[in-house]
């Protein structure tokens, strides 16, 4: 029997912090409970939301950016997602119109209806002005609306007799416990010990109108290119990934995009006292919270000794943002106290209060431009030439150093692999950016 499509939804917003997270999480781990097969989706760069929501779901989180995914592998990840699935939801970015491209491109682009989350705490009727707005600034389709952190049924109603004809599809009261936030996002899923308990309790909370959302028309979209095939650039090398608590922004395309060169994946945690696997080839280091664990990793010998062992031996290290920290001399906490790291970039990192680095931008390299981004609250200070540097997207402006150190290349760059599977390769088999 032909699979008859999925329901597809984007849920958006006017704005961060209006519970876009906490209602897809919500509404994912609600459906799931009911035996509906989900895949969600996020909306630009991000690590932290698509763990909380893998979790939710049940399933890999990938993300969807017109620049740095593009549009074709947009659309490939949509279609393979609707034909296995009943339901696909891409929580947006900021509030729907923010970024170049923005939620709302990605809407039209596929011709995806939005389902709006008004944070209706300190609103009542005005919740219909704000969700036309939305609807035809755009324009975008407007599925219908979900009303955060609804006081009461009176209250409910109000808001729904606003919305003049758009289906007011649930709501969800204000909540008791929040999904835990730090400077970055959210909390780690993995550090929350009850966090099963909060998804359960969110989905519980969240009034699904089943007539209205049985009303919703699922989709098939069509997809005719293939995936273009991946040279086997690192046929018969072992990757070293860091991987816990202090290197966890991980997109998992990234590692689906080092299978396909041919590169076998070891992982392991230098948290736990794990020296980087003997027989690696090459190691990546990605980006996390290595500020939060600078007594574990000043006191890690096995992580230290092994990572200065692999770069005195000339052998590729890539380290991203975090990774690139935690390879410096020292990192200088919130506290301003400093803890040495193993020093195998000449360069000190401190922490700060403010955001010192954000935004989409691309990096060059031999094979082409890597596309990616940046999101960090730390300073590098170095005198270490740079041998390149990122591009903002889209002011084409200058934007983060590319360091290079015998065998290590660092930045506070975040690459998207797929976007560039060819340079991602490089990085690994020392091609200098």
């Amino acid at each position: 029997m032909d699979h008859p499509g999925a329901r597809m939804l984007l849920v958006a917003a006017t704005a961060s912090g209006q519970g876009k997270t906490t209602v897809t999480a919500a509404l994912a781990r609600g459906l799931v409970r009911q035996g509906q097969r989900v895949r969600v989706f996020k909306c630009g760069p991000d690590f932290i939301d698509p763990m909380l929501l893998e979790r939710a779901c049940g399933a890999t989180v990938h993300t969807l950016d017109l620049w740095m995914v593009g549009l074709q592998e947009c659309r490939r990840r949509l279609a393979a997602a609707a034909r296995e699935a009943d339901v696909v939801l891409i929580e947006g970015v900021m509030g729907l119109y923010d970024g170049n491209p923005s939620a709302a491109d990605l809407s039209r682009a596929f011709d995806i209806p939005v389902l709006a989350v008004i944070d209706a705490s300190s609103m009542a009727q005005t919740a219909g002005a704000v969700v036309q707005g939305l609807r035809d600034y755009g324009p975008v389709q407007m599925a219908g609306v979900v009303a955060n952190r609804v006081a009461s049924e009176g209250h409910r109603q109000m808001v729904a007799a606003s919305l003049r004809g758009i289906p007011l599809l649930a709501t969800l009261p204000k909540q008791a416990r929040r999904l835990p936030e730090r400077h970055l996002g959210l909390v780690l899923p993995g550090e929350v010990d009850d966090i099963d308990a909060i998804l359960d309790e969110l989905a519980d909370q969240l009034h699904l109108d089943t007539e209205a959302w049985q009303a919703l028309t699922p989709r098939l979209p069509e997809h005719s290119d293939p995936e273009q095939a991946i040279p086997p650039l690192l046929a018969g090398k072992t990757v070293a990934i860091a991987r816990d608590a202090a290197f966890c922004f991980i997109y998992p395309a990234n590692l689906d995009v080092l299978r396909s060169l041919g590169a076998q994946l070891r992982f392991f945690s230098p948290l736990a006292g794990e020296p980087v696997p003997p027989g690696t080839d090459a190691v990546w280091l990605p980006g996390g919270y290595p500020e939060l664990h600078t007594e574990a990793l000043s006191r890690a010998a096995p992580w230290r000794d092994s990572i200065r062992a692999i770069h005195a031996a000339g052998l590729p290290i890539l380290a991203e943002c975090g990774g690139m920290m935690a390879v410096a001399e020292s990192i200088t906490d919130k506290d301003g106290q400093c803890w040495a790291m193993p020093a195998l970039l000449p360069g000190r990192v401190v922490m700060q209060q403010r955001l010192a680095g954000l935004g989409s931008q691309g990096m060059p390299t031999a094979a082409g431009e890597l596309r990616g981004h940046t999101f960090h609250y730390s300073t590098m200070d170095t005198d270490l030439e740079p041998v390149a540097y990122t591009v903002k997207q889209p002011s084409g402006l200058r934007g983060e150093a590319v360091y290079r150190h015998g065998s290590l290349t660092a930045s506070y760059f975040h690459g998207f692999f797929a976007s560039n599977p060819l340079a991602a390769a490089g990085l690994f088999t020392q091609e200098t950016p």
